[in-house]
């Protein structure tokens, strides 16, 4: 029984996901009526149930809401980029609808808070800043700090090492590929800042603006840190949600 609750938890998380994309993907425009339930369960081959629970996340979510006798359409955005986080997973696919702007190429450098919160033996790390932008808009400036091996390991990466460069790639996505263990997890805090004349510049925004910062350190399946993000997001034009779900298994 707990083997096919999880496979069925796997099942509507996966379509979901799916569903999300397309809707990030401007795939159903504001107002839009998205498939029916049985359209969705015969195009994924999954049951109705399935497609159903999966719109409840996505009404929980505030990406889509439901008229009854009319059908689910996408919600408005407003301007605001919503995503939702549950899993590792999910922060790669923020290459699906947004682009990554370099600001500040990927270069060797001494930073001993870094270094510390990599668990490194020296103060040697390398270093790359960037602004993430949705059609456009920058809503958020990160500087990622990772240990010389996996530096090293991006150190040939077009995408990181020219100053405006643009690209639809995640740190982390090319980081999994040439690691020798995978990535596994990731410790999150989630506080708020005041925009400095770095971040002020780089998103648009008044010097002292209060700015949302997520800090995420991404560990291996050993448990060893691999990469450092500081993001700072502009609260109006990003939307943090994350699903919290109870096992009852």
């Amino acid at each position: 029984m707990a083997g096919r609750t999880r496979q069925q938890e796997s099942s509507y998380a996966s379509l979901a996901r799916e569903v999300r994309e397309e809707i990030l993907q401007g795939r159903y425009a504001d107002g839009r009526r998205l498939p029916t339930e049985a359209e969705f369960a015969a195009r994924y081959q999954v049951s109705r149930q399935t497609v159903r629970r999966a719109f409840q996340d996505l009404v929980s979510e505030g990406m889509v809401y439901r008229v009854p006798g009319r059908g689910t359409f996408a919600a408005s955005r407003d301007g605001t980029y919503v995503r939702q986080f549950g899993s590792v997973d999910d922060l790669m696919g923020l290459s699906a609808d947004t682009e990554m702007n370099i600001v500040t190429p990927l270069r060797r450098q001494v930073d001993v808070a870094a270094a510390g919160r990599l668990r490194l033996s020296s103060d040697i790390v390398y270093a790359v800043a960037f602004c993430r932008s949705h059609r456009g808009t920058p809503f958020c400036l990160t500087v990622v700090s990772l240990p010389p091996e996996a530096g090293m390991a991006l150190a040939s990466s077009a995408e990181l090492v020219s100053e405006g460069a643009t690209s639809d790639v995640t740190i982390i996505g090319l980081l999994d590929a040439r690691l020798s263990a995978p990535i596994a997890e990731a410790e999150q805090s989630i506080t708020v800042a005041l925009a400095d004349a770095r971040s002020a510049e780089a998103l648009g925004c008044p010097t002292g603006h209060p700015l949302l910062r997520i800090d995420r350190l991404y560990l291996d399946t050993r448990g060893t840190p691999v990469e450092l993000a500081v993001s700072h997001f502009l609260p109006e034009l990003y939307s943090y949600r994350t699903n919290l779900r109870r096992s009852l298994t």
